[in-house]
């Protein structure tokens, strides 16, 4: 079998702090330097050959970015480009600026890359350089490719220059590895990533990280009732269709996680029987993206050792067209009982996240966060710039849209509810799978979903409309994102989601 994890990207982060002297500027090929909105003579003042860089900006246009570009005069002919920040700009806009000013730097031949911010108060200066190396290690992070001749390294290492004091980047490598994962995943090609592989994969990652694992295979979920992912996966030629679980356990060996991670693994969808036409089923590989974000946020958690112990669980499998595919119109049962009308066999994803969200809430986890490539009606509803979420707990709304606002991953809240369900009436089963007409579906997804969660477990799904954006997004430069890594590990670390009392 051939290996599909991600090759190593070793990248060393060096830290020279106190005052940047030009010493410190000989040993970088590339430095990315972020000022303030107006720069000062002062702040230009701390950086040598302080005249030539304050003259080369002034040449600029404000608000350019980068803001300048030159180069210094010492052995290694530094490459500077800089950008400006203002006073009030969000994690949004430091991750966005570090995209911006590295994929500048890295036209050149890979080498070391330095990052410094001056102009800032010590705090705020160190938030502004572990966003801009948030964004570096994305960058210096090398897709799947399977040309002849291997693409070249864009960085060979990086260093922080001009901090007050080192600081810890341990976090940031964390989450930069666990959404590198998620979108070498996404990215990797349907005849490489099969199901197969996929639950492999996991396995393997599982051996090599210390965490439990267990696949359900198809026998296994029959036993289960789980009808609603099986109709999903009947489609397939073959037997490879199953739903893996991971655990993570810190410490003592608990069956209770804190928080369960759910993903949607439709690994290649064609549409079904309702097959897709070719501009919308020719990036189908990418709709097991969200098996690919909880994989990444749960390795993430796995290399920090949070003190919290975590289950994920990845519903694995095709999508396909063929004689034994579910149709519009069958009637199939889910592993709570409840019976489903199928509409629309492109709306799969709901289909294998239901069971999978009922396995996960019997075991009366402190939270479940599931992340899905689910609905174009979100994408219509918010473009590709957010991501939809939705919640179990109304009381969430404002908590979820400040997480987005301080990761940088930004979310727009949707209600859910009996109201909705309204819509999904149905006369020979429980409920439809979908409406008919389609309207407002990222909305009636969710509020079907919300059908299979278990004993009141509080709940948070995420519709990923803005994991797939060609231009890329925040400190992401790929078609593919990896939304939702950084957003969960700032609802652990930074808002204590998991402690919150509902």
């Amino acid at each position: 079998m051939q290996n599909i994890t991600p090759a190593s990207h070793d990248i060393r982060i060096f830290q020279k702090p106190g005052r940047v002297e030009a010493k410190s500027l000989e040993t970088v090929d590339q430095l990315l330097l972020i000022l303030p909105e107006k720069p000062s003579k002062a702040d230009f003042g701390k950086l040598p050959q302080s005249a030539k860089l304050q003259a080369v900006y002034r040449k600029h246009a404000p608000g350019s970015v980068p803001a300048f570009v030159t180069r210094l005069a010492n052995s290694r002919q530094t490459l500077v480009v800089a950008g400006t920040l203002a006073a009030d700009a969000g994690a949004f806009d430091r991750l966005s600026l570090g995209r911006q000013l590295v994929a500048e730097a890295t036209t050149q031949k890979a080498g070391s890359l330095g990052i410094c911010a001056v102009g800032f108060a010590p705090d705020a200066a160190a938030t502004v350089v572990r966003d801009v190396l948030s964004a570096t290690l994305a960058a210096a992070f090398s897709l799947p490719s399977f040309k002849r001749k291997a693409p070249p390294r864009r960085i060979r290492s990086i260093r922080l220059i001009g901090l007050e004091e080192r600081i810890d980047t341990a976090r940031v490598e964390a989450e930069a590895n666990g959404n590198n994962l998620a979108r070498w995943l996404t990215a990797l090609p349907p005849n490489f990533l099969d199901a197969e592989r996929y639950a492999e994969l996991a396995r393997k990652m599982a051996q090599d990280n210390g965490w439990d694992f267990k696949r359900f295979r198809a026998k296994d979920l029959d036993l289960l009732g789980c009808g609603a992912f099986l109709a999903v996966a009947q489609g397939n030629e073959d037997d490879s269709a199953s739903i893996v679980r991971l655990r993570y356990r810190p410490g003592e060996k608990t069956a209770r996680a804190d928080l369960s991670l759910v993903g949607k693994g439709i690994i290649f969808d064609t549409g079904g029987t309702n097959l897709k036409p070719f501009e919308y089923m020719l990036e189908m590989h990418g709709d097991m993206q969200g098996s690919a974000v909880a994989l990444g946020t749960f390795l993430a958690i796995s290399q920090l050792r949070l003190p919290i112990a975590v289950d994920c669980w990845l519903a694995i499998t095709e999508n396909r067209i063929g004689p034994r595919a579910y149709k519009s119109q069958d009637v199939v049962t889910a592993a709570n009982g409840k019976t489903i009308q199928t509409i629309h066999t492109d709306a799969e994803g709901r289909m294998a996240l239901a069971d999978t969200l009922v396995l996960a809430s019997r075991d009366e986890p402190g939270m479940i966060f599931d992340f899905a490539t689910l609905t174009g009606s979100c994408v219509r509803a918010l473009t590709n710039r957010y991501s939809g979420v939705f919640t179990n707990r109304e009381a969430l709304h404002g908590k979820l849209t400040s997480i987005g606002v301080n990761s940088g991953e930004r979310v727009w809240p949707f209600p859910i509810g009996e109201e909705f369900m309204e819509d999904l009436k149905s006369k020979t089963a429980d409920f439809k799978q979908c409406s008919i007409k389609g309207a407002g579906d990222h909305i009636l997804a969710a509020s079907f979903l919300a059908e299979f969660i278990e004993n009141d477990v509080p709940w948070v799904h995420m519709d990923l409309s803005s994991g797939d954006r060609k231009r890329g997004l925040g400190h992401i430069a790929s078609k593919f994102t990896g939304f939702g890594v950084r957003y969960t590990m700032c609802a652990i670390l930074d808002e204590n989601l998991l402690e919150a009392h509902f």
